[in-house]
């Protein structure tokens, strides 16, 4: 069930399916299931799943289970599992029934020994690099195992003893027995359990064999009820193998598959493996490192759960693959943010200003609005003085023709504060600009309806005395678009640009923030405090995204 207002969602072949199905009367209560396998964290593409099934189920008023396929104890982790769960309720949703695939191995091995008996399924001695190896091709079929007609005793024994631990690893598999000359190659005697002497996060050391996925997930489905099995186009070939391991294996419930076209996002890397690689060479701070497309790398930088739902719907449901531009996630975060980020200034690259005319000692507070497309938010008090920082980069020396920003002689407007012109630029021994002497005018209060009086720039500053030392993390594309084609090694398109961090400033009522606030920058856009770094004596600031984009969305 969703825990947030659901929105019927748009249009699709699925919904439509759906929609047949309940007024057919093949289906009574739609249960649909998010599957994910414990091996790592979710990712955006996981966001756009978990959405599409919670959300079918909840519009026809059915159920979606969490389901872990925890088939394989070499790669799961019970600490994959906490931030599955914790990434879900973060989306918005909150599952009928938690299952584990592990809770039915049981059941499972009992269903083998059905094929068995039915001489539907053999034990093989072939390495998995033999069984490969005689798999056949697309245009040739493939080669029977010199082990295909054992008797259903001596598979039954074989399989009992694959059971009890008495076979190495890879010394043995047990495989379905069903047409080695099958145009699709998943049918050719797929391969239903392997040897693996490992723990198990879930089990212990109770199985020494655990069932193949394509074994595992149709047997799982049917366990529970499942009457849309929702999957990703990859399986769309492995649904005649789904079919035939819930009628070969007698299963009382017939779910069906459904394949839709994963996601795919521009710059950005969608697999599971390797996300994983980025983080074991330490190439990201960890799967939450806001560069990271999952789910907790986009919570950490500051994307809401609201945005990501507008996203998945936005980008609907569909049977060709295709790539969706990185800026049509950005355009949500910043959709959803712009009412409810307070505004406030902020200087990544400070150059100190100080106000020659102004009193020395003398401290005002300047009031200015939060957010001027939301008034309901309200008004602060900002500190003004002689001191304050600029940024360096609106300033220049020497400026081009149209730059309407502050240089010798020039005047500009400081936001929510008063008109200054610069008159000196301090350089230091290497003839670095370290400060700017400027004057400011008394009359040019900022709302105080002076007349006569234009200037073509605005610029943002804090106060120097009481701004608070901020890091700020700015980010682009950890995924450099490969313009060479699909064999260049995937280390080489890793943007050594990705991160920057600067050393600036905020306004002192930033102290209070806490990790993910969110605040807009007047002209550097939106951020989020980073809930890992920030201390109590220093604020750090990821950036979500920009102010503004070309990008619109389709009409």
């Amino acid at each position: 069930m969703s825990i947030v207002d659901n929105k019927s969602l748009p249009p699709n072949f699925i919904r439509n399916i759906i929609l047949e199905d309940i007024e057919s009367g093949r289906v009574k209560e739609v249960v649909t299931r998010f599957p994910p396998e414990p091996n790592g964290y979710l990712h955006i593409g996981h966001a756009k799943s978990i959405c599409l099934n919670f959300e079918l189920a909840d519009e026809f008023k059915g159920r979606t289970h969490l389901r872990f396929d925890d088939t394989n104890p070499l790669k799961e982790d019970t600490r994959y599992v906490e931030s599955i769960k914790e990434d879900v309720r973060w989306l918005g949703f909150e599952w009928d029934k938690l299952f584990f695939a592990s809770d039915y191995f049981d059941e499972m091995y009992n269903r083998a020994v059905i094929l068995i008996k039915k001489g539907k399924a053999y034990v093989d001695d072939l390495s998995a690099e033999e069984i490969r190896q005689t798999r056949g091709t697309l245009t040739e079929p493939g080669k029977e195992s010199p082990y295909r007609n054992r008797s259903v005793e001596e598979n039954l024994d074989l399989f009992e003893r694959m059971r009890k631990g008495e076979f190495k690893d890879g010394e043995k598999v047990l495989r379905a027995k069903i047409d080695m000359a099958s145009p699709n190659i998943n049918m050719r005697d797929p391969v239903l359990y392997r040897i693996a002497h490992a723990s198990h996060h879930n089990t212990g050391d109770k199985w020494c064999i655990y069932p193949m996925y394509d074994f595992a997930h149709p047997l799982e489905d049917a366990l529970e009820g499942v009457t849309h099995s929702i999957c990703t186009l990859e399986f769309e070939d492995h649904r005649p193998l789904y079919d035939w391991v819930i009628e070969e294996c007698e299963m009382e419930c017939r779910p069906r598959q459904y394949e839709f076209a994963r996601l795919n996002l521009t710059n950005t890397v969608m697999s599971k493996r390797w996300l994983k690689k980025l983080v074991d060479e330490a190439i990201v701070d960890g799967w939450d490192d806001p560069r990271m497309p999952t789910i907790s790398g986009l919570r950490r930088r500051g994307y809401t759960p609201e945005a990501i739902r507008a996203f998945a719907r936005e980008i609907g449901v569909a049977k060709a693959n295709s790539t969706v531009d990185l800026k049509m996630l950005e355009h949500f975060i910043r959709e959803d943010l712009k009412l409810k980020a307070p505004r406030t200034m902020a200087v990544l690259r400070p150059l100190k200003v100080v106000i020659t005319n102004y009193p020395e000692g003398q401290r005002e507070m300047l009031e200015a609005e939060n957010n001027a497309e939301n008034p309901e938010m309200g008004h602060r008090l900002i500190p003004f003085s002689r001191e304050i920082y600029i940024e360096q980069d609106d300033f220049m020396e020497n400026p081009p023709s149209k730059y309407f920003r502050l240089f010798p002689g020039n005047e500009v407007r400081l936001k929510h504060a008063y008109f200054i012109k610069c008159h000196d630029v301090i350089k230091d021994a290497e003839g670095r600009i370290v400060e700017l002497h400027c004057t400011y005018d008394p009359a040019t209060k900022s709302g105080s309806g002076f007349e006569g009086r234009k200037v073509k720039g605005t610029i943002h500053w804090v106060e120097a005395t009481q701004a608070l030392p901020a890091e700020f993390r700015l980010f682009e594309p950890l995924i450099l678009d490969d313009t060479t084609g699909e064999d260049k090694p995937f280390l080489e398109r890793i943007n050594p640009n990705s991160l920057q961090v600067l050393q600036g400033y905020v306004e002192p009522n930033m102290a209070e923030a806490r990790g993910q606030d969110k605040f807009q920058f007047f002209r550097h856009g939106y951020f989020n405090v980073d809930p890992k770094q920030t201390t109590g004596d220093k604020k750090v600031f990821n950036h979500i995204v920009s102010l503004k984009s070309s990008f619109q969305l389709p009409k």
